[in-house]
């Protein structure tokens, strides 16, 4: 009889996992995803009302989470907390500013707030981590929510497009100094998602226009267009897979 291949599990029961900006939106969809799926879900977020909801929401379910105040941008309430509440086996760090402006009005504090949360608070979140495994001597999946803009340019978003290309280029760094020890670093790049944070980009029915010209499935993105990327990157699905960019994009960077 064939000797059938047997497929991999997507479970995350036993795993401990941090998401980053899981109060709403992207966030908030790929930590429910992998609590679905049996993970021990700390969310972690600034606005501590609404990581309470959450929370309340998730364990109605039947899942295991927990909360935890965190801003991305201060690199020492990150680097204490990481080393407090783990070693972590899964991160998604989903969160993220955007300051759009063209580039002969950018100002040096729009520069500086982009830049801490996106690059320099991405950078120090996903090293921590790493860290942390290193010295428990376990491997992981971490994942950083970048953008197709880290992949293309767009008109007002040089700031933006610097922050993610950055992205890329420590996420693919880091894959290759921490793969030995079973560390795998991947991205996801969405394209425009609608959220409760971004519904105002589509009060310009001109951006509407240009961005449904550009993604060649003909729509916007929903949260739940990210949540099956997230959930293959953290689980056994995707063992061979770090360094790299998943593009969840509806074709935006096919040409």
């Amino acid at each position: 009889m064939i000797d059938l291949p047997k497929t991999p599990s997507f479970s995350l029961e036993g795993k401990k996992v941090l998401v980053a900006g899981a109060s709403s939106g992207i966030g908030l969809a790929c930590a429910t995803a992998l609590a679905e799926v049996g993970g021990d879900v700390v969310l972690a977020a600034r606005r501590k009302d609404k990581l309470a909801e959450a929370v309340e929401a998730f364990t109605a379910k039947g899942w295991t989470a927990s909360a935890l105040q965190l801003d991305v941008g201060d690199v020492d309430q990150v680097l204490e907390n990481v080393e407090r509440h783990g070693p972590f086996d899964v991160l998604v760090n989903s969160a993220g500013l955007g300051r759009h402006s063209p580039a002969t009005e950018t100002t040096p504090e729009d520069f500086d707030a982009v830049m801490n949360v996106n690059l320099r608070g991405a950078y120090f979140l996903t090293s921590c981590v790493a860290k942390g495994l290193l010295k428990a001597g376990k491997p992981g999946s971490l994942i950083n929510m970048s953008s197709q803009m880290a992949h293309v340019g767009g008109t007002d978003r040089a700031v933006y497009c610097a922050s993610k290309f950055a992205v890329e280029g420590f996420t693919k760094a880091m894959a290759i100094e921490f793969g030995p020890a079973g560390i795998r670093i991947n991205t996801i790049c969405p394209t425009f998602i609608r959220t409760a944070l971004t519904e105002k980009t589509f009060e310009n029915p001109e951006l509407v226009e240009w961005v449904e010209g550009k993604i060649k499935l003909g729509r916007t993105g929903i949260v739940e267009d990210i949540m099956g990327a997230a959930l293959y990157l953290a689980s056994d699905a995707s063992s061979l897979v770090t360094g790299t960019s998943i593009l969840v994009d509806g074709g935006w960077t096919a040409d």
